[in-house]
C-alpha cells in the first residue's frame, strides 16, 4: 500500500532557500580558500575592519558560537591577520585587532566574495537580480528576520569535510 503525497500549495520555498544558500556555500568556500581563508575568517576580518569590536559582538555578527569564534580567531592570530587587543572603551573587554597583513587579505577576500555573489547573480537576468535581491532583503528584514521560538532549536546544515 503507498500513501500519496499531499499536494503542494506553495512552491518549496525552505528546499530552494538550502539549496541555494548551500552551493552558494560550497563555491564561496572554495574561492577563500584558494587564499587560505575561510568564510567566518572573512567576516571576523571585514567586521573588525570597520569598528573596533569585542570577539562576542563579532561572534553575533557572524552568527557564531564561542568556541567556535575562539577558534577562529586564533587562526586569524596564528596566519598573522589580526591579533587580540585591550578595548580603548573598556579596559576589561577585548578586541579583534586586523594587522596591517590582515587588512590586505580583507581586501582581497572581499572581492573574492564580491566575485562570487556577482557569479551567482549573473545567471539571472538584470531585473530578476535586482528583484531577487530586494526580495530576499524585505524577506530577512521582515517576515523572515528572526527565528521562532522552538524547544529544540533548529540546527543548521553542516557542510562535510572533504577528505
Amino acid at each position: 500500500m503507498t500513501a500519496l503525497s499531499p499536494a503542494r500549495t506553495e512552491p518549496d520555498l525552505s528546499f530552494l532557500l538550502d539549496h541555494t544558500s548551500h552551493v552558494l556555500r560550497t563555491r564561496m568556500a572554495a574561492a577563500l580558500g584558494e587564499i587560505g581563508l575561510t568564510a567566518r575568517m572573512h567576516c571576523v576580518l571585514v567586521h573588525a575592519l570597520g569598528a573596533e569590536r569585542t570577539q562576542v559582538q563579532l561572534a553575533e555578527i557572524g552568527d557564531m558560537d564561542k568556541t567556535t569564534m575562539v577558534i577562529t580567531v586564533d587562526a586569524l592570530e596564528k596566519a598573522g591577520l589580526a591579533e587580540r587587543r585591550p578595548s580603548s572603551a573598556d579596559r576589561r573587554a577585548r578586541v579583534i585587532a586586523v594587522t596591517a597583513k590582515g587588512a590586505e587579505v580583507a581586501a582581497a577576500s572581499q572581492r573574492i566574495v564580491d566575485g562570487v555573489h556577482e557569479a551567482a547573480l549573473g545567471s539571472l537576468p538584470a531585473g530578476e537580480r535586482e528583484v531577487l535581491v530586494a526580495a530576499l532583503t524585505r524577506l530577512s528584514e521582515g517576515g523572515l528576520a528572526t527565528p521562532s521560538p522552538t524547544p529544540v532549536p533548529a540546527r543548521r546544515a553542516r557542510q562535510a569535510r572533504l577528505k
